[in-house]
């Protein structure tokens, strides 16, 4: 049976949920520092990664990311029937070049930093539908790529607010297959575009947290769960700033996760890395999912996950033009 939803709700719950039977994380050399180093896969000794450029690193990173998802499972690139994948980057670049270059089947998304949640939850709809047996959803972002397309070169030493986010240099890669070992993929919930009229590209938490919240209140009011059920919800990436917002916001809508609630923009990094609000970008849920967090749902510290990973879907273009910022969430039921 395909996945099931109720009329007009967001979520769909698989009576067949496919599982995840392998990961893999790649992280800069600032991620590397941070609390969860060690969970990580492989950390990059610098951020060209022997590359002539950032953005062929960023390519690169995205590609070994696969790469080792799939020897995981003893598997090589041509066993994996369709990769989904994406970045930040204009034309999804990173994505499209390690594709090139993987030579598996591709579906290119952009959702901003929300782009591993949709990349999973696309990757289940297809996995529970029986058009595909091998599934890679996986994204990335680079700190330097990023720097250089949405805001300023780093070599002009523009200083940042205190509400700005670092664009994490990392990237997550997961092998989705119908049947097999590991923690599945229960129930999805796809998200709405919401625009509260903010319009500061340096405060993007503001600017995605209705957005969490919003997708999270449906995903509890569709299924009709207690919001105790998940050990962890954990959104991302919201940073310092749009943590506290959503926290006000559950407040609001009657939802009470803490203590079981975090943000992956937040988990990232230390307090003294100097990174302002906290980490943001395609591949700062992305790692932190692939990394720390499953590895807990291996060990049985966390049995049922909430992934809401969130975007801002403004470009530099619409930011020059004074429009304001719409987001979107998206929620990975994850659970063992």
């Amino acid at each position: 049976m395909p996945a099931k939803k109720k009329r007009g709700a967001q979520t769909l719950v698989f009576d067949k949920p496919p599982v995840l039977t392998s990961w893999a994380s790649i992280a800069g050399p600032k991620e590397g520092q941070g609390p969860w180093g060690q969970e990580f896969d492989w950390i990059m000794e610098d951020y060209l990664f022997g590359e002539e450029s950032w953005e062929k690193a960023e390519n690169k990173m995205l590609r070994e990311t696969v790469k080792k998802a799939l020897n995981k499972r003893n598997f090589d690139e041509a066993d994996a029937e369709i990769l989904m994948a994406g970045d930040l980057l204009n034309q999804l670049v990173s994505s499209n070049y390690a594709a090139r270059q993987l030579g598996i089947p591709f579906l290119g998304l952009y959702g901003a930093c929300s782009t591993m949640a949709e990349s999973l939850l696309v990757a289940a709809i297809l996995v529970d539908g029986e058009y595909f047996e091998r599934v890679v959803a996986a994204a990335c972002s680079h700190h330097y790529t990023a720097e250089r397309q949405f805001r300023f070169p780093t070599e002009q030493g523009i200083q940042k607010t205190l509400s700005s986010q670092w664009t994490a240099t990392a990237a997550g890669a997961v092998l989705l297959e119908p049947v097999g070992t590991g923690p599945r993929i229960t129930a999805v919930s796809i998200g709405k575009v919401i625009d509260m009229d903010q319009k500061d590209a340096n405060d993007m938490g503001s600017a995605m947290a209705p957005a969490a919240a919003h997708t999270i209140k449906t995903h509890f009011s569709d299924l009709n769960r207690p919001s105790d059920y998940y050990d962890l919800i954990v959104t991302g990436d919201l940073g310092k700033v749009g943590m506290a917002i959503a926290q006000q916001l559950f407040i609001r809508d009657g939802l009470q996760p803490e203590p079981n609630y975090s943000d992956c923009g937040v988990l990232l990094y230390d307090a003294i890395q100097e990174v302002n609000a906290g980490g943001s970008g395609c591949g700062c849920s992305a790692c932190v999912l692939c990394g720390p967090l499953l590895k807990k749902m291996i060990s049985g510290e966390i049995n049922k996950l909430l992934f809401v990973a969130t975007g801002a879907l403004m470009s530099p273009v619409t930011s020059f033009q004074g429009e304001s910022i719409p987001a979107i969430a998206h929620a990975v039921a994850i659970e063992n």
